[in-house]
């Protein structure tokens, strides 16, 4: 489960789960290309730790992107982790809370993620 944690806690997973992007892949590049703002300060590492009370946000250059307005709204009708709260309009979101196991989608196979970082 700590594991879960650390990995969902990461600035590209989050600025994923916030709709920041369409893909894991898309959020890590916005993070790259200094997209995104943890606390009013620019972070490009994608691996940052994300910690309970931070606040990620787009910068106005990357709100302005269609892209990234098409991928806000897309996740917007899909909806939002419990853990995470996003304003959409804003390209702004709050990371409330670490999530537990429960929270997260059951598909996720924690055997397979182990293996792949026991390498």
């Amino acid at each position: 489960e700590n594991l879960l944690q650390l990995l969902e806690s990461r600035l590209d997973a989050v600025a994923y789960r916030m709709g920041f992007g369409a893909s894991r892949a898309e959020s890590r590049q916005i993070v790259r290309h200094n997209g995104v703002l943890v606390n009013g300060k620019r972070v490009n590492i994608p691996s940052y730790s994300v910690r309970p009370g931070d606040t990620i946000q787009l910068t106005d250059a990357a709100r302005a992107h269609l892209r990234t307005k098409g991928a806000l709204e897309a996740a917007e009708s899909r909806g939002f982790p419990e853990w995470i709260e996003v304003n959409v309009k804003e390209g702004r979101g709050v990371f409330k809370a670490l999530p537990s196991r429960e929270d997260l989608p059951p598909s996720i196979n924690e055997g397979l993620v182990v293996e792949l970082y026991s390498r």
